[in-house]
Parts: C-alpha cells; sequence; structure tokens
C-alpha cells in the first residue's frame, strides 16, 4: 500500500519546556524517534523535563533529549504515549521488506517533527505529527484491499477530489487526496455530517454534500453519483 507523507505544517514559534531534574533510571534511549538513529548521541545542553512520577515517559532517554520537541514529549503525558506507540511500529516495520526506506522516512519525520517549534500552534503541530506517522505506518504494514475511495466533484474540476475513510482506526482517518496532494485528517466533533480536519485543513461531508479547506483552497463538491 503507497506510504503517505506529511504535509503543510505551519510557521511560527515554540516556547522551550521549563527543565526539571532528570532521573538515571529513564528508559534507554530508542532509535525510533530520535536523531540518535542516524548520529552517535551528544549530551543535550539542558536536561529534558521527565514524566510526573508514577507516568510512562517516552521510547527515548528524556535525560538526552537534544530538541525542543523531544523535551516536550517527555512533559506530556498524551505525546510519551504516543512516542511509545510509535516507536513500536517503527521497530515492527524495520523486520520487513523495504527497511531502508522505512528508516529514511523515519528521519525525514524526526525532521518535521523537530520544526513544529515554528508552528502558530507547536502542541497541536506535534500531536498530529505522530498522529499521521502512526498511521502511515499502521497503512503501510496493512494486508488485503483498504477500502474504496470516495470520489467528489468539485466546484473547481481542475484538480480531482477523492477520499478515502478509515473508520476502524482509532483516531477515525480520512485520507484527502487533491490533485497530486494528500493530506490525512482526523475524525473532529461535528453537530452534522462528518467532519475531519488538522492544521491547514478542513472536509466537511453531510449527505453527500461536502465543503474542504485545503491549505488556502476552499471547494464545495458532491459525492460522484449524488
Amino acid at each position: 500500500m503507497n506510504r503517505f507523507v506529511l504535509i503543510g505544517l505551519g510557521a511560527l514559534a515554540l516556547a522551550a519546556c521549563k527543565p526539571t531534574p532528570t532521573d538515571t533510571t529513564a528508559a534507554p534511549t530508542a532509535p525510533a524517534t530520535s536523531e540518535a538513529a542516524a548520529e552517535s548521541p551528544k549530551p543535550a545542553p539542558v536536561p529534558a523535563a521527565l514524566p510526573a512520577a508514577g507516568s510512562e515517559g517516552p521510547s527515548f532517554d528524556c535525560a538526552k533529549a537534544g530538541s525542543d520537541a523531544e523535551k516536550t514529549v517527555c512533559g506530556d503525558a498524551r505525546l510519551s504515549a504516543l512516542d511509545r506507540e510509535l516507536a513500536g511500529l517503527y521497530k515492527a516495520a524495520q523486520t520487513g521488506p523495504g527497511e531502508l526506506d522505512v528508516a529514511a522516512e523515519q528521519r525525514g519525520w524526526i525532521k518535521g517533527r523537530d520544526a513544529c517549534w515554528q508552528a502558530v500552534d507547536a502542541n497541536r503541530c506535534l500531536l498530529e505529527s505522530y498522529q499521521t506517522r502512526i498511521v502511515e505506518l499502521r497503512l503501510a504494514a496493512a494486508t488485503g484491499p483498504g477500502p474504496a475511495a470516495t470520489q467528489y466533484q468539485c466546484d473547481d474540476a481542475s484538480k480531482p477530489l477523492s477520499v478515502v475513510f478509515y473508520n476502524e482506526l482509532d483516531p477515525q482517518v480520512a485520507v484527502i487526496r487533491l490533485g497530486r496532494d494528500q493530506a490525512i485528517a482526523f475524525a473532529a466533533p461535528s453537530a452534522s455530517g462528518s467532519r475531519y480536519t488538522r492544521e491547514g485543513v478542513e472536509f466537511w461531508e453531510h449527505q453527500g454534500e461536502a465543503t474542504l479547506e485545503f491549505y488556502g483552497t476552499r471547494l464545495s463538491c458532491k459525492a460522484a453519483g449524488r
């Protein structure tokens, strides 16, 4: 199955996390979500914040966290849980064919994650970065045919629109392809119909009628055949 690529991260500033004393019993560094996979470990100039007592940390050693993104993950229980999940999926992906491609993709993902300090909402950027990479690895590992794409006819027909809904995943996602561009959007609360969002993207569908905001492009669409 085709691998999916995270696109369209926003830009502005990430506030650095306040450091707290490190714990020498932290879990050993895992290469899955750290640049240590490609380079020799370098000690961080300032110790990263560790999770609160009794909570589990991420897959990497927070005492060696070098980027603002890693420090933020170390201080956030939800992001730490996603990091552990991603590390497990990445480890499993390394055992199959295309191991070198997976490693290259992971290095690219790390660079994108670490650039979240530039985003308007850095925490949302980190959350969506982890969720997107997890979906990519899950879909790449899936066997058998996936759900069929729904085709849409829009008021601007210059770029075809298709959407694949993965309702069996948690969270539920929609893979939106507009022309050659693609984004993974996540299910969001809606008063009616189905709504999927990520930074810069919103897809809202109700009874075959849909609206799409896609990185500055706005479209009104209908499911083909409706």
